[in-house]
C-alpha cells in the first residue's frame, strides 16, 4: 500500500507510523460496525420466533436498523461540525451502548417495537460513525489504491460479521429446531413463558456489548487518531475549473449514490435473509443458523482476492466494480434457477460478488466533490437506506411466494444491472477529464 499523499488529508497524519496507527484504529471501527450489523442475520429468525411474526414482519429489524443512516446522516454531519472526528466517533459508539441497552426492557416484556426501537438507536450511532471514517479512509492516501484501503477495513468488518451470527446464535438459538417444535405441544400459557424464557436470553449478550461499546468510544476519544480536514477549501474545483456552487451540480454524485442505495439493499438482502430461505427449504435452524457467516466469508474472500491482490496492479476499481456487477447477476439467476443446498450457496456466494462494490463505488461517488465531499459523503452514508427497504420488499415477496421462495430473488437482478450501467458510463456523468480508472 502507497504512503499518504501530501496532497490529501493525508497530511493530518503525518508520518508512516502516525498513519499505520490511524489504519489500526479505523480498522477497530470496521470490525465493530460488521458485528453490529451482521446481528440482524440471527437476530430476524430469532425475532420472529419470539414474538411471533411473519417473514415480512421479522424483516422491519433490517428497516429499524437501516432506515437510521438515511434520516441521521445529515444531522451525522452537522454533529462531527461540532464535535470533531474523534469525539464524534466517541459519541457514536455511546450511542450504540444506549440503543444495545434498550434490548433489556425490550427483552423483559418481549416487545417488538422496542426490540426496533433499541436497532434504530444502534443504526443511529453507526451513522454518526459511517459519516466520518468512510471519508476518511478513502482520502487518507492515493484515490487509485482507495479500494485497496476500503477492501482492508471490509475485511475488519465482514470477519467480524462473520463471527457476530454464530456467537449470537449460541447463545440465544442454540436448540432452535427443538424449541420450534416444542412449542405445538405446549398449551397457550406454556407457550408464553417458553417464549418469554426465549425472549430473555438475549439480555446477557447485548449488556456485553452495551459495555464494551461504551469502553470503546472512551478508548478512542484518547487515542492517537488525528483530526483531519477532508478537503480544502478553495475557490477552484481540482480541475481547476470554476468551482461549483451546488451539491445538485454532481450528477455522477447522485448517480452513484442511487447505486450505493441499491447495491446495501442487496447486500443486506444476501446477508440477512439467507437463514430465513434456508429455512423455508426445509434446513434445520442447527444448520440455517450459519449461513449468514458463509456470505460473509465470501465477501473476506472477494476482499482479499480482488481487492488486495488485484487491485489496482491487475485490474482497476472501476473494472472490478463491472465484474462484481456482472458476478451479482449470475449468482442471482443461479440462485432462483437451482434447488435446496445449491441455491443457498448461491445467495452466500453473492458476497463475492458484493465484496469490491462499496470499495470501488464510494471512490468514483466523491471525486472531485472538493469542499462538497462531507455532504457528499452524508449523502452517500444515507444510502445505506437500501438496506431498509429491498429487504422488505424481499419479505413480501417471500410471502407471496411460499411455494417458490427462491423467486424474491428476483428483486437483485436489476439492482446490479443499474451497478453495471454505474461502472461503465454513470460514474463520469457531468465531469470533465480527470476520471478515475
Amino acid at each position: 500500500m502507497e504512503k499518504p499523499n501530501k496532497n490529501n488529508a493525508s497530511n493530518a497524519v503525518g508520518s508512516t507510523k502516525n498513519y499505520w496507527t490511524s489504519i489500526a484504529i479505523i480498522g477497530m471501527l470496521f470490525f465493530i460496525f460488521g458485528f453490529a450489523t451482521w446481528l440482524n442475520g440471527i437476530l430476524i429468525p430469532y425475532l420472529r420466533i419470539a414474538c411471533e411474526l411473519s417473514t415480512f414482519q421479522s424483516l422491519l429489524v433490517a428497516f429499524a436498523f437501516y432506515i437510521s443512516y438515511f434520516i441521521m446522516a445529515l444531522p451525522s454531519s452537522w454533529v462531527l461540525s461540532k464535535t470533531g472526528f474523534k469525539n464524534g466517533i466517541m459519541v457514536g459508539l455511546l450511542v450504540m451502548a444506549v440503543g444495545a441497552l434498550i434490548f433489556i426492557p425490550a427483552a423483559m416484556t418481549r416487545t417488538y417495537t422496542l426490540f426496533l426501537g433499541g436497532l434504530f438507536v444502534m443504526g443511529t450511532g453507526l451513522a454518526l460513525m459511517q459519516t466520518a471514517v468512510n471519508p476518511y479512509i478513502t482520502i487518507i492516501g492515493p484515490r487509485e489504491s482507495a479500494a485497496t484501503r476500503i477492501s482492508i477495513m471490509g475485511i475488519c468488518n465482514k470477519a467480524a460479521g462473520a463471527l457476530a451470527p454464530v456467537i449470537l446464535a449460541y447463545f440465544i438459538l442454540s436448540d432452535g429446531d427443538a424449541f420450534v417444535a416444542s412449542l405445538a405441544t405446549l398449551t397457550e400459557a406454556e407457550k408464553i413463558v417458553a417464549l418469554d424464557g426465549l425472549a430473555a436470553r438475549v439480555i446477557a449478550p447485548y449488556v456485553v456489548i452495551a459495555i464494551t461499546l461504551a469502553v470503546l468510544g472512551i478508548m478512542v476519544r484518547f487515542s492517537p487518531l488525528p483530526e483531519i480536514e477532508s478537503e480544502p477549501e478553495e475557490d477552484v474545483d481540482l480541475n481547476g475549473q470554476t468551482e461549483k456552487s451546488s451539491i445538485f451540480q454532481f450528477p455522477h454524485l447522485w448517480l452513484g449514490a442511487l447505486a450505493l442505495f441499491l447495491y446495501v439493499g442487496v447486500e443486506v438482502i444476501a446477508g440477512d435473509t439467507i437463514i430465513r430461505y434456508g429455512m423455508s427449504l426445509g434446513i434445520p435452524i442447527a444448520e440455517a443458523k450459519v449461513f449468514t457467516s458463509y456470505t460473509l466469508i465470501a465477501m473476506i474472500v472477494g476482499y482479499v482476492l480482488i481487492g488486495l491482490i488485484l487491485v489496482p496492479r491487475v485490474i482497476s476499481q472501476r473494472t472490478a466494480l463491472k465484474i462484481s456487477a456482472i458476478l451479482g447477476v449470475i449468482f442471482t439467476l443461479l440462485a432462483i434457477f437451482t434447488q435446496a443446498k445449491t441455491s443457498v450457496l448461491f445467495v452466500a456466494l453473492l458476497g463475492f460478488a458484493n465484496a469490491l462494490v462499496w470499495p470501488a463505488m464510494w471512490p468514483l461517488a466523491i471525486h472531485d466533490l472538493g469542499k462538497f465531499i462531507k455532504t457528499g459523503s452524508s449523502i452517500l452514508v444515507m444510502m445505506i437506506a437500501g438496506g431498509a427497504l429491498l429487504p422488505l420488499a424481499w419479505g413480501r415477496l417471500s410471502d407471496i411466494f411460499v411455494d417458490h421462495p427462491q423467486f424474491a430473488y428476483w428483486i437483485c437482478v436489476p439492482c446490479y444491472l443499474y451497478i453495471l450501467y454505474y461502472s461503465v458510463w454513470g460514474f463520469k456523468v457531468g465531469l470533465k477529464g480527470n476520471h478515475l480508472k
